[in-house]
């Protein structure tokens, strides 16, 4: 299993989608999942509205590029109208580990014929996850409650999709009772085809023993 810090390695919120905070996440070893937007023409690392101090995400992706492209990068997409310059990025900083996510509804079919690896949500308010037999992997998420269970996982598994699941702190819910009943499915912490995105990502490490 692959854990990806939730915008970034950071040890105060201030730090969040901050260079700092990528580069603690990639010397660690640690995928992360960040945001993008345009801004002016170019795309910039954002969760809520960019202002012109915004990471640039070429910037972003040069770190990851330079560290490890490897590491898995979750990239949430807060603006419809982005595959172009985001397809232009992935080719330039090719090869890399990244897929896209939580777009709108009808912005994600332009990302599928756009041929960018993408991840559709499957939660507790969207038990159908929309368009699966199209996209790379689910991204696993808890809303209201932890209903999904290992065998949840397996199928998505079993259909070739990667999965990853989003730890239930992201909601601000307790998330040591989903880590341990998660940490003891073996065959799932021994497959690199599942993830965990998260605000702790150095204490799952160490929950979790082997994953990286």
């Amino acid at each position: 299993m692959k854990i990806l810090s939730h915008r970034g390695f950071w040890h105060s919120v201030a730090e969040k989608n901050t260079p700092d905070a990528f580069i603690r996440s990639f010397d660690e070893g640690f995928g992360t999942e960040t945001d993008l937007r345009d801004l002016n023409g170019q795309l910039v690392i954002a969760h809520d509205p960019a202002t012109d101090d915004a990471m640039t995400a070429a910037d972003c992706l040069a770190l990851h590029q330079n560290r490890d492209p490897a590491l898995p990068l979750a990239l949430n997409i807060k603006a419809d109208g982005l595959q172009k310059m985001v397809g232009a990025l992935l080719e330039e900083f090719a090869p890399c580990d990244a897929f896209v996510f939580d777009m709108s509804i009808p912005d994600m079919l332009h990302w599928l014929n756009a041929g960018v690896p993408v991840f559709t949500r499957h939660s507790d308010i969207e038990p159908e996850p929309l368009l699966a037999d199209r996209c790379a992997g689910i991204w696993l998420d808890a809303f209201g409650s932890d209903w999904w269970n290992a065998d949840t996982i397996r199928r998505h598994l079993d259909a070739g999709r990667r999965v990853c699941i989003v730890s239930p702190e992201l909601h601000r819910r307790p998330h040591l009772p989903v880590w341990d009943r998660l940490a003891t499915a073996a065959d799932l912490l021994n497959n690199d085809d599942v993830m965990i995105c998260t605000d702790h990502p150095q204490t799952a490490k160490e929950h979790f023993g082997h994953a990286h």
